[in-house]
């Protein structure tokens, strides 16, 4: 539990949210500014690559680990980016970040462990979220933390589908 100030009141009160916090804002670079949406997928993208150089996993492994954090940290992603935006007072703030890091997984689940693929994905990504093609944009609009984080998976999932294809031929 921690102890944030009440501007309203001019005094201290509790919170037990510090977690959804931590969470919604990627532990704080979703309040990096300009572009926190594109700080926490680049970041996203890197955690993806180095622990995937280190594991060492054959392709299956790596798409089903990738799968499985992604759809993890959607799970965690949905009732934090809810509490955020509720004390946030704003309709999908913009410093909740999860949802890109969510998304970000999702385009990697296929991804060769090489740096060009992994950038790829990045920009794939990125163009997916901004674009928002049906369903997307009509996903965005489920309310409170769902909406926030099921479009930026459904970008996710567009762009692993635009980076298979392009697989197929690079």
């Amino acid at each position: 539990m921690t102890t944030a100030p009440d501007p309203a009141h001019g005094s201290e009160r509790r919170t037990q949210t510090a977690w959804a916090w931590t969470i919604g804002t990627f532990c704080g670079i979703g309040l990096i500014g300009p572009g926190p949406g594109t700080w926490a997928s680049a970041a996203a993208a890197a955690i993806w690559y180095f622990a995937a150089r280190a594991v060492h996993f054959s392709t299956i492994e790596l798409a089903f680990a990738t799968t499985a954090i992604g759809v993890g940290i959607t799970v965690a992603g949905i009732p934090a980016a809810s509490v955020v935006e509720r004390e946030s007072g704003s309709e999908d703030p913009g410093h909740v970040v999860i949802d890109e890091v969510a998304g970000q997984w999702f385009a990697l689940i296929a991804c060769p462990v090489d740096i060009r693929h992994v950038v790829l994905a990045f920009a794939l990504f990125r163009l997916f979220d901004i674009v928002k093609p049906w369903p997307a944009r009509q996903l965005e609009k489920l309310r409170g933390g769902l909406g926030i984080m099921m479009d930026d998976v459904a970008a996710g999932i567009y762009a692993l589908m635009a980076g298979l294809a392009v697989h197929h031929w690079w």
